[in-house]
């Protein structure tokens, strides 16, 4: 019988369908050092240690090439990239963006109620330093924001978009829990008064200093790293 050197899956990997799961499972092994800049992606192992075939791996992996995670060549496989500082920078502030326009609509379409039920999240937020609470409740908040906004090009952007942490984002992300309880003060505050123009700043600025969060954990993880290059002597 065949030995597997990969992990198991999370159980948030194994609730996904099966092209999701595999793109989620490679994330995961990438974020972790399992598969370094440059390594192939070993699609067989992958399908045996997720228990599918290998067409949603194949599915998974052209999902990780449209985001940068991996480069398909054809005849040779999938090939780890080095993830590049800017693009994650970048993937931020477009998220900030799409929740800032977001909570903009939401302050011009929504009456005090919204301002209510957003203090209500960021004081519960406040009071737990639970990473799986603290992320059920950014959730939540970014859901009352979206549904307000009462907008489903906001709803068919934001689903268009993929976290970069793959697992809890504030368990892998020091410093994230308190970037976000600051943001969501701020942004409580700006629709509280109407000021959709200024809870839009709130929610980029929040972004932008995840990203920042973000890239540093990647650089001590080495995942903007060149890819290793064989010696050719």
């Amino acid at each position: 019988m065949a030995t597997n050197p990969l992990p198991p899956p999370t159980d948030q990997v194994e609730r996904r369908s099966s092209g999701d799961q595999a793109a989620a499972y490679i994330r995961r092994l990438i974020f972790e050092g399992e598969l370094r800049p440059g390594s192939r992606v070993p699609q067989e192992e992958v399908a045996r240690t997720l228990g599918i075939s290998r067409i949603p791996v194949r599915e998974g992996l052209i999902t990780l090439e449209s985001e940068g995670w991996v480069t398909i060549v054809m005849h040779r496989g999938a090939f780890i990239n080095a993830l590049d500082e800017d693009a994650v920078r970048d993937h931020y502030e477009l998220y900030g963006m799409a929740y800032g326009f977001a909570a903009k609509r939401a302050t011009e379409r929504s009456g005090p109620e919204l301002a209510q039920r957003l203090d209500e999240i960021e004081k519960a937020m406040g009071a737990t330093d639970d990473a799986g609470e603290v992320q059920r409740l950014t959730l939540e908040f970014h859901g009352e924001v979206v549904g307000a906004a009462r907008s489903p090009r906001i709803k068919v952007l934001l689903r268009g978009m993929s976290g970069m942490i793959p697992g809890n984002f504030f368990a892998l992300v020091p410093g994230a829990i308190d970037v976000e309880r600051r943001g969501a003060a701020a942004v409580v505050r700006a629709i509280r008064r109407g000021d959709g123009d200024r809870a839009a700043e709130e929610y980029q600025r929040t972004m932008q200093r995840q990203g920042d969060q973000v890239v540093r954990v990647m650089a001590e993880r080495g995942l903007f790293d060149p890819p290793e290059v064989p010696d050719a002597r």
